[in-house]
């Protein structure tokens, strides 16, 4: 999970005096915003009405809430309606997969994200496979996870996305790098990977079982880190000159940390993103460019749709 922090300046990556360079996300999803904005006026002049995204929220979970809200004021910001779906944390998983169906059925709606970590009582499966591939803009449905393992054109897992885009966008190489994934998620870690793979990084994956975390670390030249545990990842477990990618958000106490111990970190890497205000601001952008594509093809498709039965009743009459 991750949050959005509006960021200072007008580049894609700042430096303070000292330190490491940060690699700020706010510069980039502005870029992309102000770009929305334009694009979703253009849809609701061609097409009669805004598209809505559609937040579910099954629980109450601290990381998830500060996401969510940044992502509300994100559809604010780029003239769509974003709507949160809240369920109660005692719900049954059938209660969640009809009030999903009830989403996928009502055409206002472009896309649907649910919110996870889910209940421990519910099912991933059932909930992700109800989502209707084509609202799914954040890529979990097994539709879209297959089109990314196969190199083919489906919804991306935004948050990974937006990790390998910050390094893109941030000039930052990655063809023929040591690339080191620690989480294995299937929202991030999996298909950051694959993504990363996509642009001729050597990747390898670690998770919570790998044993020595520190020796394959230690080995990165772009280290990319989503296992949602506060500060796993600590100075000494770096090589110097390392590009760190922190994907993790953890609400401790009153803080957001990242995954990253990022005062121990900062004098051995390069350059890092900083939590918050890295992935998290470019997650929200690409999110929305997603519910746009998504609303663009589902609105086209309804006008063929109308189209071919309007051809189809004018036909019929002149046959009668």
């Amino acid at each position: 999970m991750t949050a959005d922090n509006p960021a200072a300046g007008t580049s894609a990556a700042t430096a303070g005096t000292s330190g490491p360079r940060l690699l700020a996300g706010g510069p980039i999803a502005a870029e992309i915003r102000d770009a929305l904005g334009t694009d979703f006026a253009a849809f609701k002049e061609r097409w009669g009405y805004v598209p809505t995204l559609a937040v579910v929220l099954v629980g109450a979970d601290a990381p998830s809430a500060v996401y969510l809200q940044q992502i509300l004021r994100t559809c604010q910001r780029v003239g769509v309606e974003g709507r949160l779906v809240e369920i109660g944390s005692e719900v049954t998983a059938d209660a969640v997969c009809n009030e999903i169906e009830r989403l996928n059925a009502d055409p206002a709606v472009a896309g649907i994200i649910v919110q996870m970590p889910l209940p421990a009582h519910i099912p991933l499966h059932a909930v992700i496979d109800s989502i209707d591939p084509a609202k799914d803009i954040d890529g979990i449905h097994p539709r879209n996870a297959g089109l990314l393992s196969l190199g083919y054109d489906g919804f991306l897992p935004a948050t990974a996305q937006a990790a390998v885009e910050i390094l893109k966008r941030s000039g930052i190489e990655i063809v023929g790098k040591r690339v080191v994934v620690v989480g294995r998620s299937n929202v991030v870690g999996k298909p950051a990977a694959l993504l990363l793979l996509r642009e001729h990084g050597s990747v390898t994956v670690l998770h919570s079982r790998t044993r020595d975390l520190g020796h394959y670390t230690r080995d990165a030249e772009i280290l990319v880190v989503a296992a949602g545990r506060p500060g796993l990842i600590r100075g000494d477990m770096l090589s110097p000159g390392v590009v760190v990618v922190d994907v993790g958000i953890n609400v401790v106490g009153d803080k957001l940390l990242g995954d990253v111990d990022f005062e121990s970190a900062r004098d051995v890497v390069s350059a890092i993103t900083p939590v918050p205000g890295g992935v998290g601001p470019l997650t929200n952008a690409l999110l929305l460019s997603h519910l746009l594509r998504a609303a663009t093809d589902q609105a086209e498709r309804g006008a063929a749709a109308t189209a071919g039965t309007a051809a189809a009743s004018a036909a019929g009459a002149a046959g009668q």
